[in-house]
């Protein structure tokens, strides 16, 4: 079939939804247009979804459960497109990074994901998990896809991996002081790699500071280069060069401005001994 678009299952909730529709459509011999009669909906919309630009409904799901006899199948994986532990494009953004040459991270409010202890994840997961944002096996899910993403790390050669953490993240308690001792270490161990860098960029940048959202950003082997930025409900990957470009620069910008690693490990360790 011409220009057939694959989708990757390992994107997100949405792409491996369509491609588990596409599948066993096409294991029981339907075409979108026969499976849409029996759904009740049109081969349009069958096509939409299997390719990715359209999300299932709960109706839809169930729908697609009855039409292929799949008991519950769909509607249980179309929990994870209505309510998502992990928000839209990360999962897209995951797959890049694992991949990449240099990544460059700016955090505010905790310690950035690549960089945490397994007891200051958990602490944070659990958090959103007590105030129902997400629940336990959404917050498993979550640890989950972090200990792959630290993982990565450790393949050779490492990535470069360049680090701004905005002073409110050495500064917020998270998990009690034992947790919080044991992820300043981490960050201690972090600096002293050599293909990484770590700086606090402090409350006096004021105005200078260059980013009032946490920003992601990747490089690959090819030097094709991918953003990824977030707010509490919104995730979104950035692949057009017009618009990564002064993210990188800005960035950069953000850099010269923070404090040096070695200020930056020194403020961290004030805050190790409370005197910040």
């Amino acid at each position: 079939m011409l220009n057939r678009k694959e989708l990757d299952p390992e994107e997100s909730a949405r792409a491996a939804f369509g491609a588990r529709l596409r599948r066993l459509r096409e294991e029981r011999g339907l075409t979108q247009d026969e499976l849409a009669v029996q759904m009740g909906c049109s081969g349009s919309h069958i096509s939409a979804v299997e390719t990715g630009r359209r999300s299932p409904t709960r109706r839809f799901s169930v729908s697609a459960d009855r039409a292929l006899g799949t008991g519950d199948l769909f509607e249980r994986q179309g929990r994870a497109v209505w309510n998502p532990a992990i928000l839209e494009g990360f999962p897209e953004f995951v797959a890049r990074e694992v991949k990449a040459a240099e990544i460059r991270i700016f955090e505010l409010g905790i310690i950035p994901g690549l960089l945490q202890t397994p007891e200051y994840a958990a602490a944070i997961t659990m958090g959103a998990v007590r105030r129902g944002a997400i629940t336990e096996q959404q917050a498993e899910e979550r640890l989950s896809l972090l200990a792959r993403r630290q993982a990565s790390l450790e393949r050779t050669p490492p990535p470069l991996v360049f680090v701004v953490l905005d002073e409110s993240c050495i500064r917020r308690p998270v998990g009690g002081p034992a947790v919080m001792d044991a992820q300043l270490d981490r960050l201690y161990a972090f600096a002293e790699r050599p293909s990484t860098v770590l700086q606090v960029a402090p409350y006096d940048l004021g105005e200078r500071r260059a980013f009032d959202l946490p920003v992601h950003l990747v490089t690959l082997p090819d030097r094709t280069q991918f953003a990824y930025a977030e707010s509490a409900q919104q995730g979104r990957l950035e692949r057009d060069a017009r618009f990564v470009q002064p993210l990188l620069t800005a960035y950069h910008q953000l850099q010269a401005e923070a404090l040096s690693q070695v200020a930056s490990v020194a403020v961290i360790e004030q805050a190790r001994k409370g005197t910040l």
